[in-house]
C-alpha cells in the first residue's frame, strides 16, 4: 500500500476556543448564558477503590453532567483497517481520545481539535479480529497462508484480490479454513481489555471494552457495537462468522446476562442496510411479534443516528416535507461502490414510525430506541470536526484528492472531473459524530446506566449539549433554572422514556440547548413528532419550538424565520452576530389529541459552517467541488419521549 506522506491537516484554533466541561443544564433566562449546576450539598469528594481510583474524584451530580464520547473506533486489529495500513493499537486510540498525538497512516499527525473526550470504546470488528497484523507477523502460522505476500504487497491489484477473500467470506458468513486457530483473536481481544482497563480512570475518562458485529449478508450493512457493562466480558466476542442473524446475537447476549456479563449492542449505518435493518419481518421472513420485540428493545436499546458515513436519522424521499432531512445522505453500500435501491426500513424515523404502527396495532415496539451518533473511523482517531477532517480509511481518503474534495494531478479546475466510484463515495461522508449522555458522573456504572435509561442524544460532531423531559402541572418550571431541573427530575419523563397519558391532559415538553463554544451558535430547535391515526397509520410532522434573536415560529407555518446567517466561503468564516449560545422553552403539542399514541424527539440546529470539502478546497486554493453541499448545518437529537395514552400499555 501507499506510505505517502501529507501535512497535518490546518488547525483553526483561532476560531476554536477552549470550551469547560458543564454540569446540569441551566439556562439563566437574564443573563442568557449556561449556568454550572453542581447538584445538592458539598458532599466530599469520592474515591472508588474497586475500580482502582487512587485520587479524589468529584461528587456525583444528581442532576446529571453532560459527557461526550465515541462509542464506534477501529484500530490496527480490525481486518480492514489493517490492510488500510492503519497501525495504531487500541492504546493508541485512547492517547487519542485524552487529547494526546498519534499517527496517521500516511505519516501526519492527529490530535483532537477540542477537548479530550469524557468516553470512548474501541469497537474492532468480531471477525477475523487480530488476524490481519498476525499474517504480517513473519515466523507466526497465519504468515504462511498462501497469498500473505499478495496482502501486503506493492502491486494494489494483488492486494485486492487476496482482500477479497475476507470480504467474501464477511457477505456469506463462514470463517476461512486456514483461521481455524483462533489464537490472533484471543491476543487482540486481550489487548482490547488491557488497554480499557489501563485507561479507564474514574470521574476523569470511562473506557468501555466492545467491538463490532460485523453482519453483512449479500453486503447489506446489518452492523452492531456490542458494549460491555465492566470489565467481565466472554473469552471471545460473538461475531457474524457463528452467524449473521443479529437474533442469533441478541440470544447469545441474554445468555451472557444470564451469567451476570452484562453488555448491549447499537445498530449502526442503517442507512447502508438497502433496508433491512428495521424491517417488519423477523430473520426468516415470519412477522414480528411480542417475543421478538422484547428480545430486540432488552438486547438494543440504542441506534446511531449519524456517523463518517452518513447520517441515518430519515432520507428526503421518505420524510418529503421535511427541510431539513437531506443532511449528510450516503446513498452507497458500506465498502463497495455500489448504489442502494431501497431506503424504507434503512432509517431511524422510518424505525420510530413503525414501532409505533406495531404498538397501536398489537401491543409491542421492537424499535424503542435512544439515540447516539459515532465515528466508525478506521484511523483509531475520530475528526469530529469539519475543519480537521481527515475522514475514515487511512491511506484511501487521507488526503483530500482521495476524497474528492481537490481534483488532483495537479488540477486547479473541476472542468472534465470524473471521480472513481470510491472517490464519489468517500465525498459524501462527513464529520460526525458523538455520543452524549446526562449521568451523575463520569463513571463506567453511570454512563452505562445512562445507556440502559435511553438518556442520550447524538452530534454530528460538535459538543452541543441538549436535554428534554415531559409531564404534567410543572408548575410553569423551566429548565432555565436548578430548581426547574429539580422538577423536571421529580415530576417529568426524561428523554428515553414513556410519558403515561392523563385524561385529556396535554403535557408540557421541558427542552434546552447550550452550543458548543468552538462551533457555530444555535439556530433553531425542533419537535419531531410522529404519530397514529385511527386506522393504524403513522404520520410524522416536525415544529420549530424555538428561533433564536428573539424569533417566534409562525403558528401557521410552524417554521422560523431565516435568522441571516452566513458563511463566507473565501475564509469559512462565519456570523457571529446571529443565533444564539442557548435555547431554552417550554412546549405544548398544538395538534395534541390524548387517544393518540405519538412519539416526540427534539433535533437541534446551527447557524450554517463550511462543509469539510469546502475546508480542503480553500487550503488547497481552489474553488470547492461544485458537486458537494458547501456549508452543513450541524445538529444534534435527544432521544425519543413516547407518550402512551391512557389504558394502553
Amino acid at each position: 500500500m501507499s506510505n505517502d506522506r501529507q501535512t497535518a491537516p490546518l488547525k483553526t484554533n483561532e476560531m476554536r476556543k477552549p470550551s469547560s466541561r458543564l454540569g446540569a443544564l441551566a439556562l439563566g433566562v437574564s443573563l442568557g448564558a449556561l449556568l454550572l449546576v453542581t447538584g445538592c450539598g458539598e458532599a466530599p469528594p469520592a474515591t472508588d477503590p474497586a475500580e482502582g481510583a487512587a485520587a479524589a474524584r468529584p461528587a456525583p451530580n444528581p442532576l446529571k453532567n453532560a459527557y461526550f464520547g465515541d462509542l464506534h473506533v477501529h484500530t490496527r486489529n480490525s481486518f480492514d483497517a489493517y490492510i488500510f495500513n492503519v497501525r495504531a493499537t487500541p492504546d493508541d486510540a485512547y492517547r487519542y481520545a485524552k487529547g494526546e498525538m498519534i499517527k496517521h497512516a500516511l505519516g501526519f499527525d492527529l490530535r483532537l481539535n477540542d477537548e479530550p473526550l469524557d468516553f470512548m470504546a474501541v469497537t474492532d470488528h468480531a471477525e477475523y479480529i487480530g488476524v490481519l497484523p498476525a499474517i504480517n507477523t513473519p515466523g507466526s502460522p497465519e504468515s504462511k497462508v498462501p497469498y500473505a505476500g499478495e496482502l501486503f504487497s506493492d502491486d494494489l491489484t494483488k492486494v485486492n484480490q487476496a482482500f477479497t477473500r475476507f470480504s467474501t467470506a464477511l457477505r456469506q458468513g463462514e470463517r476461512m479454513a486456514e483461521f481455524s486457530d483462533y489464537t490472533p483473536d484471543r491476543s487482540a481481544w486481550a489487548e482490547i481489555q488491557a488497554a480499557a482497563a489501563k485507561h479507564n480512570e474514574p470521574g476523569k475518562f470511562t473506557t468501555f471494552v466492545g467491538y463490532e458485529f460485523t453482519s453483512a449478508p449479500d453486503g447489506r450493512n446489518l452492523h452492531r457495537n456490542v458494549i460491555f457493562s465492566g470489565s467481565d466480558v466472554p473469552e471471545l466476542p460473538y461475531s457474524a462468522l457463528d452467524s449473521q442473524n443479529p437474533e442469533d446475537l441478541w440470544t447469545w447476549m441474554d445468555g451472557l446476562r444470564a451469567k451476570g456479563i452484562e453488555a448491549l449492542a447499537i445498530p449502526h449505518n442503517s442507512n447502508g442496510s438497502n433496508g433491512t435493518m428495521f424491517e417488519r419481518t423477523k430473520w426468516d421472513g415470519a412477522p414480528i411479534d411480542a417475543a421478538y420485540a422484547d428480545l430486540r428493545t432488552r438486547n438494543e436499546p440504542l441506534a446511531e443516528i449519524t456517523q463518517v458515513k452518513g447520517t441515518s436519522e430519515t432520507h428526503p424521499l421518505l420524510s418529503p416535507n421535511d427541510e431539513f432531512a437531506g443532511f449528510e445522505i450516503m446513498e452507497w453500500y458500506i465498502g463497495r461502490a455500489e448504489r442502494l435501491t431501497k431506503f424504507d426500513g434503512g432509517y431511524v424515523r422510518g424505525a420510530l414510525r413503525a414501532g409505533l404502527e406495531m404498538a397501536t396495532k398489537s401491543g409491542f415496539n421492537p424499535y424503542k430506541m435512544g439515540l447516539i451518533g459515532s465515528s466508525d473511523t478506521h484511523n483509531a482517531a475520530g475528526a469530529y470536526t469539519e475543519s480537521n477532517y481527515f475522514s475514515k480509511v487511512g491511506v484511501n481518503d487521507g488526503t483530500p484528492d482521495r476524497r474528492g474534495s481537490v481534483p488532483g494531478g495537479g488540477a486547479t479546475s473541476w472542468q472534465g472531473y470524473e471521480p472513481p466510484p470510491n472517490v464519489a463515495r468517500y465525498s459524501t461522508w462527513g464529520a460526525s459524530g458523538l455520543t452524549g449522555v446526562w449521568a451523575e458522573e463520569n463513571t463506567r456504572e453511570s454512563i452505562y446506566a445512562a445507556f440502559r435509561r435511553k438518556e442520550t442524544f447524538g452530534t454530528t460532531g460538535p459538543r452541543i449539549r441538549v436535554r428534554m423531559f415531559a409531564g404534567y402541572d410543572l408548575g410553569g418550571a423551566s429548565l432555565a433554572n436548578e430548581d426547574g431541573v429539580k422538577t423536571a427530575y421529580a415530576k417529568a419523563t426524561a428523554m428515553g422514556g414513556d410519558l403515561a397519558g392523563q385524561g385529556s391532559a396535554s403535557p408540557d415538553f421541558l427542552v434546552a440547548a447550550m452550543r458548543d463554544p468552538n462551533s457555530a451558535p444555535l439556530q433553531r430547535l425542533q419537535m419531531v413528532k410522529i404519530w397514529t391515526d385511527a386506522s393504524g397509520k403513522s404520520e410524522e410532522k416536525v415544529f420549530d419550538i424555538a428561533c433564536s434573536d428573539g424569533g417566534a415560529p409562525d403558528p401557521k407555518t410552524n417554521r422560523c424565520a431565516d435568522n441571516g446567517a452566513t458563511v463566507d466561503l473565501k475564509t469559512c468564516a462565519f456570523s457571529q452576530d446571529k443565533g444564539d449560545s442557548d435555547m431554552v422553552t417550554s412546549w405544548k403539542d398544538p395538534e395534541f389529541k390524548a387517544d393518540q399514541r405519538a412519539v416526540y424527539y427534539v433535533r437541534v440546529l446551527e447557524n450554517p459552517t463550511c462543509r469539510w470539502s469546502t475546508w480542503d478546497a480553500l487550503r488547497a486554493g481552489i474553488e470547492p467541488n461544485p458537486t458537494l453541499q458547501k456549508t452543513v448545518q450541524e445538529r444534534a437529537y435527544t432521544s425519543p419521549i413516547w407518550y402512551v395514552p391512557t389504558g394502553t400499555k
